[in-house]
């Protein structure tokens, strides 16, 4: 990160305040100060900025930014609280954050830059903008939540933008998905990919469908490689995340310099550790396989899920789920693979995509459903030890569904296929299963003693709906099924041992405030007419309008308050600051308030007087809370050399503090 040193940055906070004297006469007035900004740097060789995307960062006060960029220039990001842009006019001093990346594939062209926005905080609209001085791209904007408490988010199963053959209906389908489930849930924090974003891995036109929506540059989208991503690097050069080890166990073909994508990432945000897996890669004789991805989980898990409250895992290949890939062989293999390790580590929730269709598991424990007497469809299921529900989603497209499949009779665990016992016509392992060809999203409420799963419905059979429109069957009817109905919704209840679980919500301590003003009126301080002394100067005194300082912060930091004075002045008369002096004191004690020693008048030590900055008085660190008031004796000897005149002056009065 590079940022512009500020007065505000620094604790600075400055009054300026109007002096002036008959013969010589001070007074104070509250003036703004304004710095000047620094010139712009020469314009950067233009290029063109596309592909603007916001992602998640390894907690919520990051995010990335990816986008593509058709000259290879140094580039970064520039932010701001949006409150402080006019008129599309970023600060001077908005910090900005480079980018790094590098050439795209041939296919895709350009450039790929990567950069991550951190030191945000909670409760704030900022707005950005990537590029560089003078080849700025349009400015857009996120918000920030409080970074403790309860949240939502939402999960997208595969858009796969491109797999009805109608690339445009597609991209119109998902981004319609987006709006409906934003209007109705404008505050969710997170989108959450199930993968598959397009058809084709480096086909860029699908990319860009994927990508018009604005709501994708509005919301940080945590990114899943899903089959039809794996196989080429534009995954890659769209999407930075947060804590990657994209080392060769974790790529399908072991080898990470090659034409694929890949990579496991994690992230916390708020009370949720989220662990992201390449499922693409499972077959430990390319790669690191399964085994890998468990590695990956454990040694996360044990570093991070004390900083948690609840372990969520997303991967693209669904390893419980009702349609065409149910019986899929790479699937039975994860489906022995994962599960046991999940219930032992204590996974909540694991959110899958792959098999374009809606299920929502009975709680799994160690491959097997966790409790015999878990009704189909139940409202509210309690996880006992190692009891993790799975959820798939549909598409959040309708590009492509997949119709349920029957089960089988290899059995009801591990691998098999068997039907369920409580509703033969469902998977042994499904407490609900759904297609109606339309599309939905998922959205998961995160709540200190619960998760709240709901599938949504985001559309009807009407368009945009890719594969329905090609003559595909729908059975959702507007009347009965309408946007925003659910099709489903479940509460899950943790698991607290043997003991009862106690919590108590701490909210965040009032940091409390630091400033100073003018005690009452702040009028003219008029010193009078100055009285000849010796035969070689004019004398004349007063006081500054007492200054009140009022600190009620927790941190107990130090402070100061000092001041300067102008050149006196009468039209085109002057005489120099330097020969105003002060004796500072305490009038009111609190806050720690200590006076500044006497400042000379430069006519008797040939000093600066206060020309310069001078203290008016100070607290140190740790000092106790409250108000002090400042005042000061004022001095002033003049030459008689200077011309008889009403002069003016204007002291500027700081207050510095960390």
């Amino acid at each position: 990160m590079t940022s512009s040193n500020s007065a505000q940055a620094r604790g600075l906070v400055r009054r300026r305040v109007a002096a002036g004297a008959t013969a010589a006469f001070l007074g104070l007035g509250v003036v703004a100060t304004v710095g000047s900004l620094a010139a712009p740097a020469s314009a950067a060789e233009s290029a063109t900025l596309t592909g603007i995307i916001l992602g998640v960062g390894s907690n919520e006060s990051q995010r990335t930014v990816t986008w593509y960029s058709s000259a290879d220039t140094a580039q970064k990001v520039q932010l701001a609280p949006t409150a402080q842009v006019a008129n599309g006019e970023f600060p001077a001093d908005a910090p900005t954050f480079d980018a790094t990346g590098a050439a795209n594939i041939a296919t895709s062209g350009g450039f790929n830059r990567h950069a991550t926005i951190t030191g945000l905080k909670e409760d704030t609209a900022y707005s950005y903008r990537v590029g560089s001085e003078g080849n700025w791209s349009p400015a857009y904007s996120f918000k920030t939540q409080d970074f403790e408490g309860n949240y939502d988010f939402l999960f997208f199963g595969d858009p796969q933008i491109g797999s009805s053959g109608d690339v445009a209906e597609d991209g119109a389908g998902f981004a319609d998905t987006l709006n409906v489930a934003l209007a109705a849930n404008p505050n969710a924090e997170l989108l959450v990919s199930g993968g598959d974003q397009v058809e084709t891995a480096n086909t860029e036109t699908q990319w860009n469908a994927f990508l018009a929506s604005d709501k994708l540059r509005q919301y940080p989208w945590a990114a899943t490689i899903g089959n039809h991503d794996v196989g080429g690097k534009a995954y890659e050069q769209h999407f930075t995340t947060p804590n990657t080890d994209r080392t060769a166990p974790y790529y399908d073909n072991g080898n990470p310099a090659g034409t694929k994508s890949g990579g496991d990432y994690w992230y916390i945000y708020k009370d949720v550790l989220f662990i992201d897996l390449n499922s693409n890669s499972y077959n430990s004789a390319n790669g690191g396989g399964d085994a890998a991805h468990i590695g990956f989980v454990t040694d996360v898990i044990n570093k991070h899920g004390n900083e948690a409250k609840w372990k969520v895992l997303t991967y693209h290949h669904a390893i419980y789920s009702p349609a065409d890939h149910a019986k899929d062989s790479d699937n039975k293999v994860r489906r022995v693979d994962f599960p046991t390790t999940f219930s032992k580590l204590g996974v909540d929730l694991v959110l899958q995509g792959h098999d374009h269709s809606y299920s929502r598991s009975y709680l799994i424990k160690n491959g097997e459903k966790a409790n015999p007497d878990e009704q189909p469809g139940a409202a509210d299921v309690y996880a006992g030890p190692g009891g993790v529900l799975y959820v798939t989603g549909n598409s959040a497209s309708g590009s492509k569904y997949y119709d349920i499949t029957k089960p089988d009779t290899t059995g009801t665990s591990g691998a098999g296929n068997g039907a369920d016992p409580l509703n033969p016509d469902s998977y042994w392992y499904n407490s609900v299963q759904n297609q109606e060809h339309v599309r939905t999203y998922v959205k998961v409420q995160v709540r200190n003693d619960k998760l709240v799963v709901e599938n949504v419905r985001s559309g009807t059979c009407a368009a945009p709906n890719s594969s329905v429109e090609k003559g595909n069957w729908c059975n959702n009817t507007t009347e009965g099924q309408p946007v925003g109905s659910l099709v489903d919704k479940v509460t899950v209840h943790p698991y607290n041992g043997d003991g009862q679980a106690l919590q108590v919500n701490v909210p965040n301590v009032a940091p409390g405030e630091f400033g100073w003003t003018i005690d009452g009126y702040n009028g003219l301080v008029d010193l009078g007419t100055a009285k000849e002394t010796n035969g070689d100067h004019f004398e004349a005194s007063g006081k500054i309008n007492p200054i009140l300082v009022s600190d009620s912060r927790r941190s107990l930091a130090p402070w100061s308050i000092s001041a300067n004075v102008s050149d006196f002045k009468d039209a085109d008369k002057t005489f120099s600051g330097a020969n105003l002096g002060w004796t500072p004191y305490v009038l009111d004690g609190g806050a720690g308030a200590t006076a500044a020693k006497p400042v000379a008048s430069g006519y008797v030590d040939h000093g600066q007087g206060l020309s310069v900055s001078r203290g008016l008085g100070s607290a140190v660190q740790g000092h106790p809370r409250g108000g002090a008031k400042l005042g000061a004796d004022l001095d002033l000897k003049i030459p008689d050399s200077v011309a008889k005149g009403g002069y003016r002056a204007t002291l500027t009065v700081t207050a510095l503090s960390s």
